[in-house]
């Protein structure tokens, strides 16, 4: 009695097991799915979680990974409207959005999908790569290359070409991912690089001659500002010195053998300035002067010597010369 207890509650588990299964289903979060019904799409499904349907014969789920799907591509030659011979290859992001639409196109594969897509690109480069010159795409200059904007138009193209004709994929990003040249028109590109290098080196060093040229004009300005300047400053110190000298010179002029004297000390110290050895004729001036102090002529009475104050009387005109180490009185 207890086995067949056991084994009816077995079947019973069983049985609803097999029945949960047969009336259920999962979609997991990474999924989306379209449930048929006799083999027509009657129920799209893009939340997760568990769901209910008929049993197989009547009802059928068919799952799609909603995950992005990377498509590259063939590198394919296209015609710019300058006549240039462009290859191009591009690769671009999709992934399911609408099931109910999707599963009658396409059924459960994705490659029959990925070549209805490749015709989507290839419309695109005649429709948006065919309205732009060659220089937009490879140019010396960078404010004419259009990358950014060429991608965006055939982004835009693609997606409204998939929206018409109701394929239930979503296109999430498209890329230029290598472009080429073909071998005719290689030459003639670098030819046209190497002009437009050629122009831009000639636009360089011409600003770099305008721009030397009004340094120097600059600098020469200012050297003549300075020279200038220096002249008139120069000037200005020798009218200043031919002054001063004019005044000592009246009063060298009244006493000569003061004016002698006063350069030979000038002379005297500049030859004792360092410590040198010379060997002389010490009648050679100045050294005169370490022999004996000379007889200053007496100046006019009414001038006083330089140096004096304005009391001192002149010299007494009998004073003799004593030579140097000696001692005596004046007669």
């Amino acid at each position: 009695m207890k086995r067949n207890l056991l084994a009816l509650t077995v079947a019973i588990v069983l049985v609803v097991i097999f029945g949960f299964l047969l009336f259920t289903f999962q979609v997991r979060t990474t999924e989306v799915a379209v449930v048929t019904t006799f083999g027509k799409p009657t129920r799209p499904i893009t939340t997760p979680g568990f769901k209910v349907k008929w049993p197989w014969p009547i009802q059928r789920v068919h799952k799609f990974d909603q995950r992005v799907h990377n498509f590259e591509s063939k590198f394919e030659q296209v015609l710019t409207p300058d006549g240039y011979n462009l290859l191009i290859m591009v690769y671009v992001g999709w992934n399911i959005k609408e099931p109910q639409s999707f599963f009658p196109r396409f059924g459960d594969s994705i490659a029959r999908a990925e070549e209805t897509l490749e015709g989507l690109i290839r419309n695109a480069y005649s429709g948006v790569v065919g309205q732009h010159p060659f220089s937009h795409f490879i140019s010396t200059d960078a404010k004419e290359l259009k990358f950014v904007e060429i991608e965006d138009e055939m982004l835009q193209k693609i997606q409204a070409d998939a929206r018409a004709n109701r394929y239930g994929i979503d296109i999430k990003f498209l890329g230029i991912k290598k472009l080429g040249l073909p071998e005719s028109v290689t030459q003639l590109v670098f030819d046209r690089m190497k002009s437009e290098r050629a122009v831009r080196e000639n636009e360089i060093k011409y600003e770099g001659e305008r721009q030397a040229r009004a340094i120097r004009d600059a600098a020469d300005l200012e050297g003549a500002k300075l020279l200038t300047e220096a002249e008139a400053q120069a000037t200005r110190i020798r009218g200043e010195g031919e002054k001063n000298a004019a005044a000592s010179l009246t009063v060298f002029q009244q006493n000569p053998a003061l004016g002698e004297f006063l350069l030979k000390l000038n002379g005297l110290e500049l030859f004792l300035k360092e410590r040198t050895t010379l060997i002389l004729d010490p009648n050679t001036p100045p050294l005169d002067l370490l022999i004996g102090t000379p007889v200053l002529a007496p100046p006019p009475p009414n001038i006083a010597a330089p140096g004096d104050g304005p009391g001192v009387r002149p010299a007494d005109p009998g004073v003799k010369s004593v030579p140097a180490g000696k001692t005596g009185k004046h007669e």
